[in-house]
């Protein structure tokens, strides 16, 4: 399996052990083991300089004390792991109850003088689309406002410091019906400037997570979603020239969902990314997660990850370390 898009796929993953679940509660179990993380993220890796992300999650709310600095909630001080020329996919999440969009801007620009230098993309809110879970952005006032104005804050604090290779982008999960204008909503508000001002677009998505597909139907289903959010999305938006990089992707072991299963998903979805990847402006693609949250507990959100919660490999792990090695750019 070779990449069809030249230079290959820009690859990551998120190697915390602290998951959000659907009912705005918390995944949590061992605290993380940063020698551990280090190995595992090595090995993923394979060679030192191999361009490679570490995806980490930082907030914003009425709390957030500006003037820095800000550390990064999950997984802890991860600048630690942007080293071996990896580096941090950042995502500045929005949670002001009080729709402080003045705030959130200033916290980005801070952010980029905090991290920039160890960043290759930063991710303007996470899943602000969604309104019902209160650990993700769209439940907060003001959000298409501030991904706009946080997008052109967090660009124009980068070129002022000369960081020519941070990338500024945001992300949604995938959009149906009514709601394939969210998109819209936001190059409305934005105007020219917006669209000038971001580099790339993220999209999370779980096929056969919350809704089973057959195993045979995977690969279309991948396809089918990744082209509607291209053509259905993006493009009537005026974002269709932007590369689409997938930044959460998983699926979750434990009752009734196999190991070998998990690593069987993982090879479709990116062989169908690999060989779309051209066609469609796929840039990357982000796993979610290293680790499992908690072995021992059987529910959905706790067993993302590739290996347990004590870093022992599932099957996954190596398909994952092979196709970045294949794959990689």
């Amino acid at each position: 399996m070779t990449a069809t898009t030249p230079g290959g796929l820009l690859f990551g993953i998120y190697p915390g052990g602290l998951t959000g679940d659907d009912r705005g509660g918390l995944a949590t179990g061992p605290a993380d083991d940063p020698a551990r993380v280090t190995a595992a993220l090595d090995r993923l890796q394979g060679r030192a300089g191999r361009p490679f992300l570490v995806r980490a999650y930082v907030g914003f709310d009425d709390a957030t004390r500006l003037g820095g600095p800000h550390p990064t909630a999950t997984p802890a001080d991860a600048r630690r792991y942007a080293v071996r020329g990896r580096r941090l996919d950042l995502v500045a999440q929005y949670r002001s109850s009080s729709g402080d969009v003045d705030g959130y801007c200033a916290f980005l620009r801070e952010l980029v003088v905090q991290y920039g230098a160890v960043t290759r993309t930063l991710q303007v809110t996470e899943e602000p689309n969604v309104t019902s879970n209160p650990l993700l952005d769209g439940y907060y006032p003001r959000i298409r406002e501030a991904i706009v104005r946080g997008v052109s804050a967090a660009g124009a604090q980068a070129r002022a410091l000369g960081l020519g290779h941070l990338l500024i982008g945001f992300n949604t999960t995938p959009l149906f019906g009514p709601d394939t204008s969210f998109v819209s909503d936001l190059t409305d508000l934005g105007g020219a400037r917006f669209v000038a001002d971001l580099d790339y677009a993220g999209l999370d998505f779980f096929p056969d997570v919350f809704r089973p597909v057959a195993a045979t139907d995977l690969a279309p289903a991948v396809e089918g979603l990744l082209r509607h959010h291209r053509d259905a999305v993006l493009t009537p938006a005026g974002l269709g020239h932007l590369p689409l990089h997938i930044t959460e992707h998983g699926w979750p072991t434990g009752p009734d969902r196999p190991a070998r299963r998990q690593a069987e998903v993982v090879e479709t979805l990116l062989g169908v990314v690999a060989a779309r990847a051209e066609e469609l402006g796929l840039s990357g693609y982000t796993h979610f997660a290293l680790r499992d949250a908690d072995s021992a507990d059987p529910g959905l959100f706790h067993r993302f990850g590739l290996t347990t919660d004590d870093y022992t490999p599932k099957p996954a792990f190596e398909t994952m370390r092979r196709l970045v090695e294949q794959l990689s750019v």
